[in-house]
């Protein structure tokens, strides 16, 4: 089984602060929410990290559960959903079948060599007729067009585990219809040069090695640009939405795709 690339205990302590925080959470939470149907009762968030976005689809109505395998993130979150939190890997969830009317995974997959098992244990415990709601493309989001991407272009690249046409292969091998997607814009996230080179020298980039002769001139030529910390534009993430076929649809009498999302 594969590992996460970063130490997400240790990440914790700061992750909010750099990943857009409250700002970036309503919008994830609100386009996960405009992605279920009405009706929609209880909801599995995969990878709930410290909670900010499960805290806000808890505030919409829904029963939710929020998991992790990251003790660190976890005990954040069981502070903003108290109860509602457990401690568990994704890929291998202690939850019986059917038993969610939606599951979301927001910025999991492309985390994980072995993405396709995050899906088959979302269609797992999903119900029949609930909903798969998860981003994709998400290296691809922060590739604005701007003058750090074009620096960054000679870098080398993984495969992306969350390219959507690998997502939407993963879902229809698991039964999960595709229903819809949507997008969002991230809040605080446009880089800026200064902490794209320092996240150069730190290892952030997986392929790019500290103190490697391509690590240090991709820092240097981004250590050159000019308005050294003046945010680019910042990422649209993209979300997918698949279905698990109802008991109905499966004798050729259910809803069409798309039909009853808010």
């Amino acid at each position: 089984m594969s590992t996460l690339v970063f130490d997400y205990d240790e990440e914790a302590e700061r992750y909010d602060v750099l990943r857009g925080g409250e700002p970036r959470a309503a919008a994830a939470a609100d386009a996960v929410l405009g992605l279920i149907p009405d009706g929609t009762g209880t909801l599995l968030d995969l990878a709930c990290g410290t909670g900010t976005v499960t805290r806000r689809l808890a505030t919409a109505g829904l029963d939710v559960t929020g998991a992790d395998a990251a003790y660190g993130m976890l005990r954040r979150a069981a502070e903003r959903v108290p109860g509602r939190v457990v401690l568990a890997d994704a890929r291998q969830l202690p939850l019986p079948d059917g038993s969610f009317d939606a599951v979301s995974a927001i910025w999991l997959l492309h985390l994980l060599d072995d993405a396709e098992q995050v899906v088959a244990e979302a269609a797992r415990v999903l119900r029949p007729g609930g909903t798969f709601v998860t981003t994709v493309d998400k290296a691809a989001s922060h590739d604005v067009g701007s003058d750090i991407d074009a620096v960054m272009a000679p870098r080398p690249r993984r495969v992306a585990r969350d390219r959507s046409d690998l997502v939407a292969s993963y879902a229809g091998r698991h039964a999960l219809l595709p229903v819809g997607g949507a997008s969002f814009r991230g809040c605080g996230q446009g880089r800026t040069p200064v902490r794209a080179a320092a996240d150069v020298r730190r290892g952030w980039y997986t392929l790019l090695r500290p103190g490697e002769p391509l690590t240090e001139q991709l820092a240097t030529r981004l250590e050159q640009l000019p308005d050294q910390h003046v945010p680019r534009p910042e990422p649209e993430f993209k979300l997918r939405a698949y279905r698990k076929p109802s008991l109905l649809q499966g004798q050729g009498q259910g809803q069409g795709p798309g039909q009853g999302q808010r």
